[in-house]
């Protein structure tokens, strides 16, 4: 265990491993098909510290809305038809992390910008 952890410690002072690049990593990969409350929860996941996670997730908040519909557009080709489908769509985007209120005006204003 103390051989671990000091080789760790080695491994962070040279920069081979950092949380800064752990973070940049999750959302370039991850944050275009996810909601910030599933980014979060990835982040939190991995170890990461809160203040990090807060730092990461509040600029995924300003583009929330966009990266649901573009999403949205690439899963669906029209708007719910009727309740089925609209549930459908609805869980798809919910289950990806996006907020309730940012499905709601997604399904609402179907693929067009306001």
């Amino acid at each position: 265990p103390g051989s671990l952890a000091r080789a760790l410690d080695e491994l962070a002072a040279k920069d081979f491993i950092s949380e800064a690049r752990v973070v940049q990593s999750v959302l370039h990969q991850r944050a275009p098909r996810l909601g910030a409350a599933r980014v979060r929860q990835e982040l939190q996941a991995k170890g990461i510290a809160s203040d990090a996670v807060a730092e990461a997730v509040s600029g995924l908040q300003a583009t929330e809305l966009e990266r649901a519909r573009a999403l949205w557009q690439r899963r669906f080709d029209a708007p719910p038809s009727d309740a089925k489908e609209r549930a459908r769509q609805a869980r798809f985007l919910l289950a990806r992390g996006f907020a309730g209120a940012t499905v709601a005006k997604v399904l609402r204003t179907g693929g067009d910008d306001d």
